[in-house]
This record gives structure tokens, sequence and C-alpha cells, in this order.
């Protein structure tokens, strides 16, 4: 980082004082900002090739919120350390993604570009948000707001030089790559189309799926159109998407409505509070659990009732006890559900190495990891999948189908499999005493920590860890910790 850029970063709002984007980050009306301007990311061609190839949203979207969300806390925290692990991470997790498109354009993650337009979309939809909701910021707050998110940009790139450093530069900078580069890519299509119309349901919803599903028929739409309403106008013509009799005006009462909600006393809206309750489950150790569990109750009581009164047919949501898996005794989920849940990770119907990468990617986001403990997981994975790949891909594809899988179940568990669960318990065995006890097993699992330590006097052994790993990874037992860590949405 240049001197010059050393010294803005130590004059922001992030070095001292509250920043700008934290008065914000606890409103309602980011919600809707946050997927405007998810849909402006995933239309820069780059980004949506990286998305489309590498990011679980489709399949996992709550477990990507609740990562995105706490990665954002860490890199506007007011502790410059913080800001400078977090950036660390990011940059290796995004080291690891770089292919080609559909049409055969190679993308890198790493791209200043892209990841300046990244930075761009968040302060550009912020203001936007604000403007909408009939509460515009002034010059002097969105100066300083701007140049938090340069300072942001700056922690991850080394400076903030992809992005211009006058506001009114970076609005001339912002048109031209709406009009001129910004596509109707795949990405952006699956954001609008497809993620609301089969959003799956929070861990809170899990129980209630016809619930989830009749509420998810009526929202599900309205967020699709408010969302595309508030895009630009120059990419809504250049994508040709369509527009909604009302949807303006929609949109504005939404925005309207949930900027309201800065008349409630200070503090009864936590962002972060709302995210861990959404992806928490019942049966967790944490102290709110026990109330999860009292919501989740009623919401099967009215799942029940809304199912009696108005059926929505077969399709309103999984089945939480597969149909191979009744009556086993057992519990065993089908192969086609274990493929579906934990091994196609990126939801795109096949296993690949971004699927295992996303697994090693969950894992050492869940257990903190910093090199080299991080590097020896995703090597450790991917030599998983080289194992994989010689076993199952019988096409040579270059990728396993889920009927590939289904014919070879026992190939999962070879020994670089092993190789992973050993690695893993190293990892997770944070003082080196050769056993897990109850803090580190928490520690991994965070949620759903149900084994019973005190059949191995509160610790866990190796075998013994490495065998439920093999168990869980192999399709032969579900609900074991790893559930909530792997499969759950």
């Amino acid at each position: 980082m240049t001197t010059g850029t050393t010294t803005a970063a130590d004059e922001t709002p992030l070095s001292g004082t509250e920043p700008q984007f934290s008065a914000i980050f606890d409103d309602p009306r980011w919600a809707l900002a946050i997927i405007r301007a998810t849909v402006l990311e995933a239309a820069h061609p780059q980004i949506g090739a990286a998305l489309v190839d590498n990011s679980t949203f489709v399949a996992h979207p709550w477990r990507r919120l609740r990562n995105t969300f706490v990665s954002m806390r860490r890199m506007f925290d007011a502790d410059p350390a913080v800001r400078e692990r977090e950036a660390a991470r990011l940059n290796r997790l995004h080291a690891r993604m770089s292919g080609s498109d559909s049409r055969g354009r190679a993308y890198d993650a790493m791209d200043r570009a892209a990841r300046a337009w990244v930075v761009a979309t968040l302060f550009e939809s912020a203001v936007t948000m604000c403007r909408l909701s009939g509460q515009p910021l002034d010059q002097d707050t969105m100066e300083r707001m701007y140049a938090e998110y340069r300072v942001y940009l700056a922690a991850l790139d080394g400076d903030a030089g992809e992005l211009p450093e006058d506001l009114n530069d970076f609005w001339r900078y912002f048109d031209r790559v709406v009009e001129d580069e910004l596509e109707n890519t795949e990405a952006a299509r699956v954001i609008l189309y497809r993620l609301f119309d089969h959003l799956p349901a929070p861990a809170l919803l899990a129980g209630a799926p016809t619930l989830w599903a009749a509420g998810r028929t009526v929202v599900g739409p309205l967020l699709g159109a408010i969302t595309v309403a508030s895009l630009p106008e120059p990419y809504r013509r250049r994508a040709g998407l369509p527009e909604m009799p009302g949807a303006p005006t929609l949109m504005q009462g939404a925005y309207l409505a949930a900027g309201l909600t800065r008349f409630l006393p200070e503090g009864w809206i936590n962002a972060e509070t709302i995210v861990e309750v959404l992806s928490l489950s019942p049966d967790s150790d944490d102290p709110r659990a026990r109330t999860v569990a009292a919501l989740r109750a009623r919401m099967k009581r009215a799942s029940a009732l809304l199912r009696l009164l108005t059926p929505l047919g077969e399709e309103t949501g999984p089945d939480p006890v597969p149909a191979t898996s009744r009556g086993t005794g057992e519990g065993r989920r089908s192969a086609e559900d274990f493929f579906r849940q934990v091994l196609d990770q990126t939801g795109d119907g096949h296993l690949d190495w971004p699927d295992l990468a996303a697994m090693a990617r969950e894992l050492a986001t869940r257990l903190d990891l910093d090199e080299p403990e991080e590097t020896r997981l995703y090597d450790a994975f991917a030599a998983w999948w080289r194992e994989l790949q010689a076993t199952l891909d019988t096409d040579g594809d270059g990728r396993v189908s889920a009927d590939e899988y289904a014919a070879a179940v026992p190939s999962l568990a070879g020994p670089a499999l092993i190789r992973v669960a050993e690695v893993l318990f190293d990892a997770t065995d944070k003082d080196g005493s050769g056993t897990i006890d109850a803090n580190e097993h928490r520690t991994l699992f965070r949620t759903a920590f149900q084994r019973d330590l005190t059949t191995t006097h509160g610790t866990y052994g190796r075998s013994a860890f490495v065998g439920d790993f093999l168990s869980f990874m192999s399709g032969r037992r579900p609900n074991t910790p790893y559930d909530p860590l792997l499969a759950d949405a």
C-alpha cells in the first residue's frame, strides 16, 4: 500500500468514529439494497461467470448470506487488525477461483477491475436505497461513505486506484460500466428468476415446508419485481428485463415502508441477530435455540392448518424424511438426496472441484483457519476430488453426475477422504492434545452439537472423529452434526 493510500486510510472514519456504513447495516432497507447490488455484481461478465462456477448461493443461499454478513462486518470493523485478517482470508479465497465462461472468456476472481465493481455496487446501492426511501444522503455524507468504500477496496487490493478518487468521477465511472460492460448473465437471471422462486427455507422454517412455500409464492415474485424496478434503466433496457405494471410504485412503497423502521427504538433491529436466528437449529446448544424451537413448533402448527385449508399440491417443499429412508430403522438418506443436499454444493446438478472447494471453504470459515492450515485442508479436498474423478467419472466429462455417484457410492470413503478427516481433526484440535474437547467440537459445528461427550470422558478421539466424518461424507448416516454445516440451506 502506498504512503498516500495509508494516509487516507488513517484519516477515514474506519479508524476512529463509527463508519457511515455501520449506521445503515442494521437498516431493513439494506436487505433490498443488497439484493440489488448482488444482481449488478452478477451482471458483470467476470463476476457472473465466477458465481455460476463457484458460488453456493443457489443451493445454500442462507449460509452464503450469513458468511457474507460476517465478512462485511469484519471488513468495516474499527480494528485494523480485524480488517487486515479478513482481507487476507478473502484474497486467499478469491485466488482459488478462475476459469472461463460459456463463451470461452477467461475470468479471475482476483481481477482488480471486477473487485472494484463489487465495491462500487455496494456503495451505489446504499446511496440508491436512501434516495428511494425518501431520505437522500447529503453530499458530505456521501463523500465520507465513499471514502470508506475506497478504503475497503484498498484493504483488498493494496490501493483503491481502480475506483475514481473523486465522487463526481465515480458516477461517470458507474454509468459507463452499466452501459458498456454489464450483460444479461446467467448468474443475474438465476438470482432474479430462479432463486426467489425456489428459495429453500432457512433452518428456522425447515419444519414447515407448506407455510414456507405459501409465503414464497407471494413474496418471491414481489422481490423479483422490486429488484428489477430498482436497477438502472440502461441495464434493464440492454438486458431486456420485463417491466411489470405498477412495479415502480411497488418498489417505492417497499423502500418507504422499510424506512419507517427508523422510528423504532434504537437496538430493536439487529441484523446480526436476525441472520444468526434464521440459521440456528433448534437442536443447537445455543441458549437462543429454545426460542427457535418454540417458533418452529408454532410454524409447524400454522403449516398444518394451512395445508388443511389451502392444499398446495405435492411440490410444497422437501420431504423431511426421504421416501427411501422410511422404515429402514437407520434413517439412511437416499443417494439422490445426499448428492443434492451435500455433494452438489453449487446446485448445478453435478459434482466437480468447485463443490469440494466450497466444502473446504465452509469448513475453513467455520474453524477460522489461517495459513498453512487452510491450504492443508484445500489440498486434502483436492486429493479427494482427484480420487473421485478417477473412480466415478465413467464418461470422462470431468465431473460426476448423480447417476455415476449412485452407481459407486462405496468408492467415496477411500484413502483421500480419510486424509480429509485427519486434516480436519488436526485443525479442530487447537491445543494439539490428540483429542477434541467439547469447546473445540462446538467451535467446528457451532450448531446441532448432538454427540454425548460423557461416553468418552468429555473428549472425542481421532478414530471416532474420522469414523463419524466418513459415515457422513459417504452418505451412510444423516442427522449428524455435519448436516447443518454442509447440508443446510
